[in-house]
């Protein structure tokens, strides 16, 4: 069912869109709007932690897709994924 959809270029657009939405809902959710107001607040461990959040549901997806042998889209999701992972480790420090 999968294997019509099994791109790269599918698996990165989702790697790369679904830590934002997951991000946004996680902020408004959580009411931490007052958080990020300012640029410099961007810097701080919390944006740090919800970058670290933000990566959870893309593993969740690679590992369904491994499941459906669809190969090519878990490794895009996996590839969208790491500028996120890269980002949160880099802030962390």
């Amino acid at each position: 069912m999968l294997q019509r959809f099994d791109r790269y270029w599918i698996g990165i657009l989702l790697g790369l869109i679904m830590p934002t939405a997951f991000g946004l809902i996680y902020i408004d959710h959580y009411n931490l709007w007052y958080t990020f107001q300012t640029f410099g607040n961007l810097l701080n461990p919390t944006f740090s932690k919800l970058l670290q959040v933000s990566v959870f549901p893309n593993l969740g997806l690679v590992f369904v897709f491994y499941a459906a042998d669809a190969w090519k889209l878990s490794k895009g999701v996996l590839a969208g994924a790491l500028p996120y992972i890269v980002a949160a480790v880099a802030l962390a420090v």
